[in-house]
This record gives C-alpha cells, structure tokens and sequence, in this order.
C-alpha cells in the first residue's frame, strides 16, 4: 500500500518538525501566528505579517453568545456536562456558508475581479462596478460588505489602516474599498465587514481563497472555548429555553 504523503509535519523520537523547522526550537522564538503562517505558507512570516495575520484572528476571536457557533456550544454545553470536545465540536459545527464562510466566498470574488481587470485592462473601480451590477440585477447578497449590527465595523479600519502602515496594502484592499464605494452609490451604505477586510488582507498576504474560511475557524475556536467554560461556570444544566412559538395542526384524534 502506498504511504500517506505529507510536507506539513514529521517526528521520530527525539524531534518534531513543522515544516523543517524543530518544534522545541519554535516554541522559544515563535509566535502561535508564526506557526499558523508557517503550516499553511510552508515559510515562516516576516514581522509584518506575522502581525496583520494576529490582527486577524484576534478580530475574528468572538463577537458574543448570540453568534451561531457560540449559541451551538453554549447550547451543547448546557445538555452535555462531561464532553468538552463534544460542546467545541458543536460550535465549530455551526460554522458555514452563512457563519464564517463569508472570507471564502469574498476571497474568492477578489481574486476574479483582480484576475478579470488584468485580462480585461479594467480598473479595480471598474470591476468592482461590474460587481455590484451584477449583483443588483440577480439580487444576491455581495460578500464581504455589511453588517447585521454595525453601520461600520471598527474591525476594518484597524487592518486596513495597519496593511498600509506595514506596506502590505495592495490589490485585495484597493478592490474590497471600490466595491464599497460602488455599492453606496449604487444600491445603499453597505460598509465592509471583518469578513471582507480579512479576505482583502489576506489576499495581499498571498493566500489561496480557502484560507478565509479557515483563519475564520481557527480564530473563532478561542472564543468557542470561553463560552463553553463560561457556560459550566455559571450557569445551571438545561438552563437553556428557546422560545418556539407552535404553529401546527391543533390536537386531532387518529
């Protein structure tokens, strides 16, 4: 049988390596971003990157018991008292296309509108128009852009502001900031969110559109894992009540 290939990870008794790069060795001159850059890049970052991609994963760390992967694992939490993993699991479980899979998807139309300007001599204003045109006559949502509680996400300033502070700002952002503009003037202020910012950034760092969705993840673990301790620290089991209000057939004989 052929072997399992793998360039990420190997070990034998003494020694683990990342990448080439010792465990032990890591652990005393590395950051946790460090190592996450260097799994998925095969590099470690330079000190710019290293702190855009900790920007990152601190802006997607939590944003409270009411986001779906922490109302799944406090919900889990509530129920099940013994499985830790179980309650994490169920939160990470509630990620998706509509929670944290936004990065992907936006990512994904950076990395084609940037690819289409440069086929069709567009600018990135004029492919963002094309964008929002688009959208507006199908009616689909644009990723990237609004947001559910915030008229602007103070979590998009911070990276784009320190992208161009660290002379990393490049295409991803320029596209993220015209489509912005296209759609206030075109259908209504819909600022761009921390799913856009981070899929802009990331862009320009060089990562492959799949990467949105999995910084999403990994980052939004930490804050899974509070709520769940925070869930059995404070509250009763079965504490949770989801209000339901029933609309069915009322009682009916068989």
């Amino acid at each position: 049988m052929e072997p399992w290939r793998s360039a990420i990870t190997t070990s034998d008794e003494k020694t683990i390596l990342i990448r080439g790069y010792d465990v032990a060795s890591l652990m005393k001159q590395a950051t946790f971003a460090d190592t996450i850059y260097l799994l998925h890049r095969g590099q470690l970052p330079g000190a710019h990157e290293r702190r855009l991609l900790d920007a990152i994963l601190i802006g997607v760390s939590d944003h409270g018991p009411a986001a779906p992967s922490a109302a799944a694992a406090r919900i889990a939490a509530s129920g099940n008292r013994q499985s830790l993993e179980a309650c994490v699991g169920a939160g990470v479980l509630a990620m998706g296309d509509a929670h944290g899979g936004a990065a992907l998807e936006c990512m994904q139309m950076i990395a084609d509108a940037v690819e289409r300007a440069s086929r069709e001599s567009l600018t990135l204003q004029e492919a963002a128009r094309r964008v929002v045109a688009r959208a507006k006559s199908e009616q689909k949502r644009i990723p990237g852009i609004g947001h559910r509680v915030h008229t602007e996400d103070p979590r998009t300033r911070v990276l784009f502001d320190m992208a161009r502070e660290c002379k990393l700002a490049g295409e991803g952002i320029e596209f993220m900031q015209a489509l912005e503009k296209e759609a206030r003037e075109n259908i209504r202020p819909l600022p761009v969110n921390i799913d856009g910012a981070l899929s802009a950034v990331l862009h320009d760092l060089g990562f492959q559109p799949e990467m949105g969705k999995m910084v999403f993840i990994i980052g939004r673990v930490a804050g899974v894992t509070a709520q769940v301790l925070e869930e059995y620290a404070r509250e009763k089991p079965m504490r949770v009540r989801i209000p339901v209000a029933y609309d069915g057939p009322p009682k009916r004989e068989i």
